[in-house]
């Protein structure tokens, strides 16, 4: 995954700026939290969790191994860590999403050389009842692409139907790809683009009803009338700018968006949802879209945080970051 330094740079820089609120801060963690697990310092993926209220689900990108992560978004600790079996080794986990009867679907979906792996995996698992460190049976998908390869780092279930679709990623917008209506852990599950996305989308999320689709990039995002899969625009999405923008998720009830980051004590920041009422909840496919895609224009999930050490800091950790990346690229 290599990217330019300057794009790279800027993003960091800015990022620098705004920092979650402190766990402490919030009562439900909806506001937004930091990762306290030293383990987790490449977050790529996030889900909230329907059956435990508060708990986000969570994973690293590459070179950790099967696992997957309960981090509680009122303290920022992790509360479990799940183990999966059945599958292989995983590649490039960029991914998860939590489909209707609490089922976690994972999307091993990323492709470090550029799009020339002829398939990728998607693992599926129930959620655990109870939270505690576990060993948890999945089942493997291979997914294939009815135009060939590509890289992907979006992936998102309807909580209605159950059917799985992925955004690839590309500079100058991708496409949505719709699944099979069911996957099956025989043969290869192909997807078919069915709808342009104008972002390059490092991931996306369903709200809980099903009706709007939230697209982050790495500067920006798009809100989505979902509208059965036949994308409508409706607006921008106002999103934080951060040291490598990975991840987003609604929030349980569908009234916040949650934006996360890699990197070690990686901040988790929150915006409220397009078209979210008075009462919590989202709007749907008639909601408004929040922000120009700036990082300004919400202080519920944000303080400001401004100083030479936090400069030089992210300038260091810019550098190191490029220098990973061109290695794992």
């Amino acid at each position: 995954m290599r990217r330019p330094f300057a794009l790279l740079a800027a993003a960091l820089l800015t990022a620098s700026l705004a920092v979650p609120a402190s766990a402490a801060d919030n009562d439900d963690g909806n506001e937004g939290f930091t990762i306290n697990d030293p383990r987790i310092t490449e977050s790529s993926g996030l889900a909230a969790s329907r059956l435990h209220p508060g708990i986000y689900w969570t994973h690293n990108d590459s070179d950790d191994g099967p696992y997957l992560y309960a981090v509680d978004s009122r303290t920022g600790d992790t509360v479990a860590r799940l183990t999966l079996t059945g599958i292989g080794t995983p590649r490039d986990v960029e991914a998860i999403s939590v489909g209707p009867g609490n089922r976690l679907f994972v999307g091993d979906i990323g492709d470090n050389l550029g799009g020339t792996w002829p398939y990728v995996w998607i693992y599926e698992l129930p959620e655990p009842e109870q939270l505690k460190d576990a060993t948890v049976q999945a089942t493997q998908y291979v997914v294939k692409y009815s135009d060939g390869p590509r890289d992907a780092e979006a992936m998102v279930v309807h909580p209605k139907t159950g059917r799985v679709y992925i955004v690839d990623k590309h500079e100058d917008g991708g496409h949505l790809y719709e699944g099979p209506e069911r996957l099956s852990p025989e043969g290869d599950n192909v997807f078919r683009p069915i709808a342009p996305v104008e972002l390059w989308t490092t991931d996306a999320a369903l709200s809980p009803d099903g009706q709007d689709l939230a697209v982050r990039g790495y500067f920006g995002g798009i809100h989505y009338a979902w509208n059965g899969g036949t994308l409508q625009r409706k607006g921008r999405l106002s999103v934080p700018l951060q040291g490598q923008g990975e991840s987003v998720t609604y929030s349980a009830d569908g009234s916040r968006l949650l934006f996360g980051s890699e990197g070690e004590q990686s901040g988790v920041v929150s915006r409220e949802a397009p078209g979210a009422d008075e009462g919590g909840s989202s709007g749907g496919s008639g909601s408004r879209a929040d922000g120009d895609g700036s990082a300004s224009g919400d202080a519920t999930g944000d303080s400001v945080k401004v100083g030479g050490a936090v400069v030089v800091a992210v300038l260091v950790a810019a550098l190191f970051g490029l220098t990973r990346r061109r290695r794992k690229g």
